[in-house]
C-alpha cells in the first residue's frame, strides 16, 4: 500500500510540473467491464470477465495533439475465484499511455492510446489469515502482480463546452495472466465523463 501511495504522489507531482508546458489536461471518471475468452475448469481457473470497473484517469496534451495519460481501473466487488467458497478475488489494472487526440469537428475527437502498466490481482480467503498477510480494517488477501501492456480509444464529445462523454474500448496484454486465469488477452469497455482545462468552448 505504501508504493502505491508513493508511485501516485510522484506521478501526481510529474503531472502537475509538466501542466505548466501544456496546451491541455484532461480528467474524468467512469466505469465498465472486462471481457475476456475461456470457460471455468479445474486446471486453468476462470476466464477474467464480467463485473463493474470504476476508472479514474488523466492526461496532459503537447504539441500536435500528443500527450501522456494515467489510468487505473478496479472491480467494484470482489468475484468469487473458479467457483470456490470462500475465495474471491479483485482485480486492479493500472497503465501509463502515451496518447494522440485528433480533432473530428469543434466538438468531437479520438482518444487513441497505448502503453505499458501492471496488473495487481488480490485474492481473498480464509486461508490467507492464517498466512499474516492482513492490512487496514482487517482485510486480509495475497496478490498476484503481472506486467501489461495495452492498447485502445475512445470517441470524445464535448456535451457542454469542457465537459465531454467518451465511449472507450481497451485491450490488455497481461503476461502470465494464465497463471491465474483462462487467457492473456483481455478487453475492457465502458464509458467516461471528463473535463478538459485548456480545450474547445
Amino acid at each position: 500500500m505504501r508504493k502505491v501511495t508513493l508511485l501516485a504522489v510522484v506521478c501526481a507531482f510529474l503531472f502537475l510540473a509538466s501542466f505548466a508546458s501544456a496546451q491541455q489536461g484532461d480528467a474524468w471518471f467512469g466505469g465498465g467491464t472486462l471481457m475476456s475468452s475461456g470457460t471455468c475448469n479445474f486446471n486453468s481457473g476462470c476466464p477474467e470477465k464480467g463485473g463493474f470497473y470504476p476508472t479514474v484517469g488523466a492526461d496532459v496534451i503537447f504539441h500536435k495533439r500528443v500527450g501522456f495519460a494515467f489510468e487505473t481501473a478496479w472491480r467494484g466487488s470482489q468475484a468469487l475465484y473458479g467457483g470456490l467458497q470462500g475465495e474471491t478475488f479483485r482485480p486492479i489494472l493500472t497503465d501509463f499511455n502515451g496518447v494522440y487526440q485528433p480533432r473530428i469537428s469543434k466538438k468531437v475527437g479520438l482518444d487513441l492510446m497505448a502503453g505499458v502498466g501492471w496488473e495487481s490481482v488480490r485474492f481473498y480467503s480464509q486461508n490467507t489469515y492464517n498466512t499474516g498477510n492482513c492490512f487496514y480494517f482487517g482485510q486480509c488477501f495475497v496478490s498476484s502482480h503481472h506486467f501489461l501492456m495495452d492498447v485502445g480509444g475512445g470517441i470524445r464529445y464535448y456535451v457542454w463546452r469542457h465537459l465531454f462523454v467518451r465511449p472507450e474500448v481497451r485491450y490488455y496484454y497481461v503476461n502470465n495472466n494464465t497463471n491465474d486465469f483462462t487467457s492473456n488477452n483481455v478487453f475492457r469497455v465502458g464509458a467516461s465523463i471528463g473535463y478538459t482545462i485548456g480545450g474547445p468552448e
